[in-house]
């Protein structure tokens, strides 16, 4: 009752065009594959990359957090990991969150140099 209906009209008659309408979504879908879809491609590309260049004699550790040396690599899904002395496990290859290889330096503290002699 005290309401009354306001309608606006344009001059162009049904309002604005197909591309007014759709901009605001084409620019959200952009944003979205810049900030979330291609930084993640990219990590999987590097997952995949990492997990099919594991080689015998890599230290590795599993999603579970067990960290072993892999002794065979049984096919594309497996590989035998040794986990303590007398101990092998196959794990599949989308099980290992981290490859660790054989020749990466381990951390070394630096030595102190010795005091000079005084004459």
């Amino acid at each position: 009752m005290f309401i009354t209906p306001a309608y606006a009209q344009s001059a162009g008659g049904a309002g604005g065009g197909i591309i007014e309408l759709l901009f605001p979504l084409i620019l959200v879908g952009g944003i979205m594959w810049f900030l979330v879809l291609r930084p993640q491609r990219q990590q999987q590309k590097k997952r995949e990359e990492m997990l099919s260049n594991i080689r015998r004699n890599d230290t590795v550790v599993t999603g579970g957090g067990i960290v072993g040396k892999v002794t065979k690599v049984i096919d594309e899904t497996e590989v035998e990991v040794q986990i303590a002395p007398d101990t092998k496990v196959k794990i599949l290859r989308s099980m290992l969150a981290d490859v660790r290889v054989k020749g990466e330096p381990a951390k070394v503290e630096k030595a102190e140099k010795p005091a000079k002699k005084s004459k």
